[in-house]
C-alpha cells in the first residue's frame, strides 16, 4: 500500500483506531490499514473501504462483516467507519472505560471486536487520568 494512502487513512482517523478509538501515539499495539469490507467479500482497495485499526481489533474483526446482537440474538452488521457515526451506535460508560453499544450494530461490534477487553479498559483508564481519553 502506498505511503500516501496510509497517511490519508491515518489522518482521516485522527490517528485513532476507528473501532476501539485507541490512540496510535500511546498504544502499545501495532496499527494497520484494514479493509472494512474484506477483499474476500468483494471489498475494494478504494480509500473509502480502508480504516485505521489497532492490530487487536483487526484480528478480532478478521473477515467478519456481521456478528450477533446480544439483545435480539440476530445477526447485525458491524460498525462501518465510513457509513456510520460513532455517536449513533456507542456511548461511554460513566467512568469512560467501557464502550457500550446502543444499537444492534454497536452491540454486535462491541462483542465481535471485544472492545471492552481488560487491557483496553486499563489503557483507557490511564489515558483518562492524563486527560487523553476519550480522544475526541
Amino acid at each position: 500500500m502506498k505511503e500516501r494512502i496510509k497517511k490519508i487513512v491515518r489522518e482521516r482517523a485522527k490517528f485513532c483506531c476507528e473501532y476501539c478509538l485507541a490512540r496510535l501515539e500511546y498504544s502499545p499495539d501495532v496499527f494497520s490499514i484494514e479493509h472494512i469490507i474484506p477483499k474476500s467479500k468483494n471489498g475494494t482497495d478504494e480509500i473509502e473501504n480502508l480504516a485505521l485499526s489497532c492490530q487487536t481489533c483487526n484480528n478480532y474483526k478478521h473477515t467478519a462483516t456481521h456478528a450477533i446482537d446480544s439483545v435480539s440474538g440476530l445477526p447485525a452488521i458491524l460498525f462501518h467507519p465510513r457509513n456510520n457515526l460513532w455517536t449513533e451506535h456507542f456511548i461511554w460508560s460513566e467512568n469512560l472505560t467501557q464502550m457500550i453499544g446502543i444499537t444492534p450494530t454497536g452491540r454486535a461490534t462491541v462483542a465481535r471486536l471485544k472492545l471492552n477487553r481488560e487491557s483496553l479498559m486499563n489503557f483507557r483508564k490511564v489515558l483518562h487520568a492524563a486527560n487523553l481519553h476519550p480522544p475526541f
